[in-house]
């Protein structure tokens, strides 16, 4: 079967070369116009949990109480805050910033009404109140009111009154709102089977996928003006810039470079190690332009697709080049041994042989490379499972053109002069390898047990709990953005909780509306609401207060906040249920948006609790917090637990986090079993499909026991590790192992394992180390990203490249030594 395969490969390749590269040469065409639909995406909804309920929820609360995109920026001036020069200054910086096309409105110090500066009635209110730039406004007591009004403290001035915020709300996106909402609508229909027609939802995400990607070159072009009228006001004042859609647009910056460095970096190393490794012209053409046609290909494969690259998959065009040369590597390394041996051979022959030497282990070194990328998509992370996809398209357009364009390339070159000895340095070195294990075989196998005893320790301390801020470098604005938010301006990440009325009064409570429908509507929201009352409000600031006392929370927002303005207002004394309902029903609407809309639902019978968690606190745990909130919101405030439910970015972030565990587990058994499965097949024998996947199981233990020893939290990256370490360091075990059977039954030393074993160190040996090389230095070029977790990927695989090849051609060789798994056939 494998003879017929290679000969109608070799009829489309070795023989007629040109109908191989014109195939090539055709795809690659098609691609390069594709190109151009190429996108990049940093949006919520690249980094969530598949089909998590949490989102759904939080969509909800959001349509519920309102939410919009926006922007902060926190202004720093050289001189005092409250200064007349300063905030004349700070109006003008708020009129050029609503000047910007797209941003609706901007609300700063300058904006927010003032009710205790002088002190106004609850009378008063209804007449509006003055702001800070008012000639009646008491300017003290304006600073006083902003340190320490339930309300401002810490959202929109620093306690140290240095530092204050403005906020710059985002006019919405026109019709994504909507198209979101079918697009989830018809998804939910899909998943329970009840969909008729399916063109219609696909017509729906085409059209949220276009609507999307003009959004973020909206967004691209409205930050880029902000930061431009922000440059402005520097030189007097220390300004960062804040908000979601600035960090998705900064990120998109980020892998949008990623991509670029990580090409030109990566390409400009590998042009030097194959330089270097090989001292001819062809042997780095060949391979270099073997790489240039797959990553291009890909990329217009990704663009024809619709297919948006995330942060997380920005890697995408490094590995493809290291994936593709490591496979082009081993087939010139094969090609220099044959003609090395057989100096007048033609270049048809060295073609054929090489092509037909390495046709399987390519094959089943990309099949087993493929499968450990393909296992990410059961991670239930959109962004990991994209990543997977994407580099399983990529392995496989590695094989596919490096198969067909190496020969295509090399024909019309004719063979040349070997340019390789069987004792170069690398031989000798392999062969040095080869030899020391042989004298020193149970030291060695001894010193892996204690590296494998250690690795389970230290995998035993893995974490995943991970600080959002920790992903970037703390040279940009986004990292000094988030430090200056959390520690003046009362935190960063959103957490919602949500306080619904017992489940018995919303039963009474529909009921009563059902049959008494005039009465009902005659009581009031203080007689029919199940909080809004001067019972259950003394208990929401209980609440309030106690959220507020957690060691984890910045600022928090909630009716107990209107409940203590209202206070205020009357004297120092709460309102009674009477005053309650005149104030819901006679209040602006203005101070109903700002003090009731957010936080109490329309009917009364659900709360909000608006909280900013700092996330730059190094000893926050959020799913401890999580825990912790439900545990005392029960046993403290006698809430039954499906009274309360959590939400918000907070929540959701944490859903990927606790998903790491279970995803490390899934994706490294998924790949293990279904590889071993594979080295069965290839190999015929499962004792030695045993012996071939220790190396590189041993390599991925080690990298995640180094990982628990040094604190490192598992993250959407370092995930992948593992799989990804099993599935490349593979290759050479397939490599070494289809070499090492051939020795082994060659006369006059059939048989000999050790005999074998230096032999194939010598040969094959050479190819592993090359192609390891330039694998680890590939890999440890990704430190040049500007996103974190991308960084200890990229240093901790290329360790494991390292550790890979050691372990291939030190534990693999000594394993079959000693337990001699290939039995040969009698003569």
């Amino acid at each position: 079967m494998r003879e017929r395969l290679f000969q109608l490969y070799s009829a489309v390749t070795v023989q007629r070369p040109w109908l191989g590269g014109g195939l090539v040469l055709l795809g690659f065409i098609a691609a390069l116009w594709h190109a151009q639909s190429f996108r990049l995406d940093a949006s919520a909804d690249s980094l969530v949990l598949e089909g998590d309920s949490d989102l759904a929820y939080y969509d909800q609360v959001t349509d519920r109480y309102g939410s919009s995109e926006f922007l902060v920026v926190t202004y720093t001036p050289d001189g005092e805050l409250f200064a007349d020069e300063t905030l004349q200054t700070l109006k003008r910086l708020r009129d050029d910033l609503a000047a910007i096309e797209g941003i609706s409105e901007v609300t700063s110090i300058l904006d927010v009404p003032l009710i205790e500066s002088p002190p106004i009635s609850l009378a008063q209110i209804a007449q509006g109140a003055n702001t800070l730039l008012d000639p009646e406004t008491d300017r003290e007591l304006a600073r006083k009111e902003f340190r320490t009004s339930p309300l401002y403290k810490n959202l929109l001035t620093s306690q140290d009154e240095q530092t204050t915020a403005l906020q710059a709300t985002l006019a919405p996106a026109k019709g994504l709102a909507k198209l979101d909402e079918q697009r989830t609508a018809l998804r939910a229909q899909a998943a329970a089977g009840d969909l008729a027609d399916t063109e219609e939802l696909a017509a729906v995400e085409d059209a949220y996928k276009a609507t999307s990607a003009a959004r973020q070159d909206d967004l691209a072009r409205l930050v880029g003006e902000t930061r431009a009228v922000l440059d402005g006001y520097r030189d007097d004042a220390t300004i960062f810039l804040g908000g979601v859609p600035m960090i998705a647009v900064d990120m998109i910056n980020f892998v949008r470079k990623d991509i670029q460095l990580f090409s030109l970096v990566v390409g400009g190393i590998m042009i030097l190690l194959l330089a270097v490794a090989f001292r001819r012209v062809r042997w780095v053409f060949v391979p270099v332009a073997i790489c240039v046609v797959v990553n291009l290909s890909l990329v217009g494969l990704l663009g024809f697709m619709s297919w948006p690259v995330t942060v997380v998959s920005s890697n995408f065009t490094a590995l493809t080049l290291i994936i593709t040369l490591s496979l082009t590597v081993h087939l010139v390394v094969r090609h220099l041994e044959l003609h090395a041996d057989n100096p007048d051979a033609k270049q048809p022959w060295l073609l054929d042989q090489t092509l037909r030497s390495k046709f399987a282990p390519s094959v089943f070194t990309t099949l087993t490379t493929m499968v450990s990328f393909g296992s990410l998509i059961i991670a239930d992370i959109r962004p990991v499972i994209d990543f997977g996809l994407m580099m399983v398209c990529g392995v496989l357009l590695a094989l596919l053109i490096a198969m067909l364009l190496y020969p295509a390339l090399l024909s019309p070159m004719g063979a040349g002069t070997p340019s390789i000895s069987r004792e170069d340095f690398t031989a000798k070195l392999t062969r040095g390898m080869a030899n020391t294990i042989e004298r020193f075989g149970t030291p060695v196998l001894l010193v892996y047990g204690v590296l494998i005893v250690a690795a389970a320790v230290g995998i035993s301390r893995l974490g995943v709990e991970n600080r959002f801020i920790d992903y970037f470098d703390s040279e940009t604005e986004i990292y000094q953005g988030l430090v200056q938010i959390d520690k003046k301006l009362g935190g960063t990440t959103p957490l919602e909780v949500i306080i619904n009325a017992p489940a018995q009064f919303l039963e009474e409570d529909a009921e009563y509306r059902a049959e008494f429908p005039d009465s009902y509507a005659a009581g009031g929201l203080s007689a029919n609401s199940y909080w809004y009352n001067t019972t259950e409000l003394e208990r929401v600031g209980e609440i309030h207060d106690y959220l507020d006392s957690l060691p984890e929370t910045g600022k928090v927002l909630s009716m107990g906040t209107t409940a203590d303005v209202f206070t205020s207002l009357n004297g120092g004394s709460p309102l009674s249920n009477f005053l309650l309902a005149i104030v819901y029903k006679k209040a602006p609407a203005d101070i109903k948006q700002a003090l009731f809309d957010p936080y109490l639902s329309d009917d009364g019978n659900q709360l909000r609790f608006s909280i900013r968690v700092i996330d730059s606190d190094k000893n926050l745990n959020r799913n401890a917090l999580l825990n912790k909130i439900r545990s005392d919101l029960t046993s403290k405030f006698d809430l039954a637990p499906e009274q309360i439910r959590l939400a918000g970015l907070l929540v959701l972030y944490n859903n990927v986090l606790q998903s790491l565990f279970e995803s490390q587990i899934l994706t490294l058994g998924t790949v293990f079993v279904v590889i071993l499965i594979m080295l069965s097949l290839l190999f015929r024998s499962i004792p030695l499909a045993l012996i071939g996947i220790t190396p590189t199981l041993f390599a991925a233990s080690v990298i995640l026991g180094l990982m628990g020893w040094l604190g490192i939290p598992l993250d959407i990256m370092t995930i992948t590790i593992a799989a990804i370490t099993i599935g490349i360091g593979v290759d050479n075990t397939i490599h070494y192992t289809h070499r090492f059977v051939e020795e082994l039954r060659n006369e006059p030393d059939r048989g000999d394992y050790w005999v074998a074993i230096r032999r194939t160190h010598g040969s094959v040996g050479r190819a592993i180390y090359y192609t390891s090389v330039i694998v680890t230095v590939g890999f440890a070029m990704l430190a040049l990203s500007n996103f974190v977790p991308i960084i200890y990927f990229g240093l901790f695989t290329g360790l494991a490249m390292v550790l890979a090849l050691v372990a291939n051609l030190t534990l693999l060789p000594l394993l079959f030594a000693k337990f001699k798994p290939i039995r040969l056939a009698p003569k």
